[in-house]
């Protein structure tokens, strides 16, 4: 099996970020982004993904933290792309149901090759922590279009913003981590009818 393995950096004007990842990992995850929480969430992922990830990044957080979440997002998903390359053997779809006490949240990926983003998380509270949650679907949004995949995420219900949040990232990783895995019966098959994904 070869290494799925990425290593890219994404520099701006308004952002720096190194990223690595390791598709075939155990959920080990050293993350800096300046964002307290944010680095918890994206280690949840991670964790709950068994993606090894590596993020150290630095942005205009004096501006606000849209720029980061954002760039993040797009490193992140421009790294699945590349470790994925052409796609072959894998389960391409992926999905599930989360439970974090008393909140519940559905992910639904598709590794197709198109980008598109259905988001349904209501969110009162301006902030958990130090970040600021108006940039979770930006995050999300970075994410598929750099990954060039079909992402539905879904809180059904929940209370605390906290676990309301992690609830998502956790079954985010899960789903990917479904997707993203190498099914015995498509060993140099490439999962569509097209032939190309």
């Amino acid at each position: 099996m070869s290494k799925r393995m990425v290593k890219l950096t994404r520099t701006t004007k308004e952002t720096e970020i190194l990223l690595k990842i390791n598709l075939d990992g155990t959920g080990i995850s050293k993350i800096s982004t300046g964002i307290g929480f944010f680095d918890h969430m994206l280690d949840a992922f991670a964790k709950h993904g068994c993606f090894d990830l590596t993020i150290q990044a630095k942005g205009d957080l004096q501006v606000d933290q849209h720029h980061i979440t954002e760039d993040i997002g797009i490193a992140l998903g421009e790294a699945f792309a590349k470790a994925l390359g052409d796609k072959k053997g894998i389960h391409r779809t992926g999905y599930f149901v989360f439970p974090m006490d008393e909140s519940l949240s559905i992910c639904a990926v598709d590794l197709s090759g198109r980008s598109y983003l259905k988001y349904r998380m209501k969110m009162a509270q301006k902030k958990i922590g130090d970040f600021e949650t108006i940039n979770l679907p930006n995050f999300f949004a970075g994410f598929v279009n750099g990954a060039r995949v079909n992402l539905h995420l879904v809180l059904a219900y929940g209370k605390d913003p906290h676990h309301k949040t992690e609830a998502c990232f956790k079954a985010f990783g899960k789903a990917m981590r479904m997707a993203c895995s190498l099914d015995k019966t498509l060993q140099g098959i490439i999962p569509s009818t097209k032939g190309v994904l």
